[in-house]
């Protein structure tokens, strides 16, 4: 199977373009979210290492639970209207954030609370939106839409964050939450203008254990996604504890002003811009699993830069900025073939599943990793928990390293 069809097709299709609209607004506006939840965790209750590592776990357990339960629901369902729901969700949520700011009612355990409602409904949504698009488009064509996806994730990363920075440090943290609830909004109205049909899968209702078990067994018989698998759950064990530090570790050991950091943290989307730009390049030129691979390898080398942030405040900067660049350019250079990858070699009626597992997996061990970064950064410091974190995301990039995945240069044949 060729990597994709006739170029640009996807600018022409009505229900691809909607998609790639409400996908736009809603991921700009969780940005401004990621970026200003900690940020108003640091600045305004002084929060130390061990409070921030249960922040993310705290918006991470949620989203483990959902999967746990939503993957057979949404592959036996129709997955659109479940986006436009979790959407819903997310955006009435967050609106009660500035609402309660305004009657002098907000707390810090209604910014948990909010977290953790969000995590949960992000974690449906992007299941039942990786389930979604091969219906949409058509499979040859998943890579080109993978990668224009990506291109919305690198704009968001590259406004989201900087201005969250700018609202946290100017507005104050509710106002940027707020503005959060309405790009939700948006998403739904838009999501709910597509008319493409969408007929859900005949499949006998099974308890959510057999559901998992059934991804399980799917995922670890396929020698292509089985590394995939393996390589998210222990990237994501190191990268939770990566991120529940990165912020304390800018703010506290750096120095960075809350401003400063959403711009270097937004220059991360200027590198995701690139690479998914970069991505097909790469597919071309060394093969999908090469790409997935090496995007990965590199991407992780460049997490060093962070712990190794020291000196004046200009080389401080450039180094963080360098991580920024450079990870992100090759992670997401890396992620869309991977996804392209899953979603053609799989059952279409087994993606919410697999997706679903693919959450538990990362997600449970996300959980763990950011509690054991927060214990670990309050004993050794953070600076030294950051290099055993990159140590740790460099590990897992060998598991595709010594997989079928490096030999692989075209997309398989899909199932059936």
């Amino acid at each position: 199977m060729s990597i994709s069809t006739s170029k640009g097709v996807l600018w022409r299709h009505a229900g691809f373009m909607r998609l790639w609209a409400a996908q736009s607004i809603s991921t700009f506006g969780a940005r401004i979210a990621r970026t200003g939840i900690p940020l108003a965790a640091v600045l305004t209750i002084n929060a130390d290492p061990i409070v921030l590592g249960f922040l993310a776990a705290l918006s991470t357990t949620p989203g483990l639970l959902a999967s746990l339960f939503s993957g057979g629901i949404i592959d036996r369902s129709r997955r659109r209207p479940i986006m436009i729901y979790a959407d819903l969700v997310r955006a009435v949520v967050l609106l009660l954030v500035p609402i309660s700011a305004a009657l002098h009612a907000l707390s810090t355990t209604e910014l948990f609370v909010a977290a953790a409602c969000v995590g949960g409904a992000s974690a449906i949504f992007d299941i039942a939106d990786h389930a979604f698009l091969p219906s949409l488009i058509a499979k040859p064509d998943l890579v080109e839409g993978n990668a224009k996806l990506a291109l919305t994730e690198s704009v968001a990363e590259i406004g989201g964050p900087a201005l969250a920075g700018w609202l946290v440090q100017i507005l104050t943290a509710p106002i940027a939450i707020g503005f959060n609830a309405l790009t939700y909004f948006g998403s739904a109205l838009l999501l709910a203008s597509i008319s493409a049909p969408e007929k859900p899968a005949e499949l006998k209702r099974r308890a959510w254990h057999r559901d998992l078990g059934s991804a399980l067994h799917l995922v670890t018989a396929n020698a292509y996604v089985r590394p995939l698998f393996l390589m998210a759950i222990l990237s994501g064990f190191f990268g939770a504890f990566f991120s529940a530090l990165y912020t304390i570790f800018a703010v506290r050991v750096l120095g960075l002003s809350a401003g400063l950091l959403g711009a270097i943290i937004g220059m991360g989307g200027i590198g995701a811009l690139l690479g998914a730009g970069l991505s097909r390049r790469m597919c071309r030129l060394m093969g999908i699993g090469p790409t997935i691979v090496f995007g990965n390898l590199i991407s992780a080398l460049s997490a060093f830069f962070v712990p190794f942030a020291s000196g004046p405040m200009q080389t401080k900067v450039a180094m963080m900025v360098a991580a920024q660049l450079l990870g992100d350019a090759l992670a997401v250079a890396a992620i869309i073939p991977a996804s392209s990858l899953r979603q053609t070699v799989l059952p279409g009626d087994m993606l919410g599943r697999t997706a679903a597992l693919f959450q538990t997996g990362a997600g449970a061990a996300a959980v763990t990793g950011a509690l054991f970064g927060g214990l670990l950064g309050q004993t050794v410091g953070v600076r030294a928990a950051l290099f055993v974190s990159a140590s740790g995301i460099l590990l897992a990039t060998l598991i595709g390293l010594f997989s079928p995945l490096i030999s692989l240069r075209e997309m398989p044949p899909r199932p059936g």
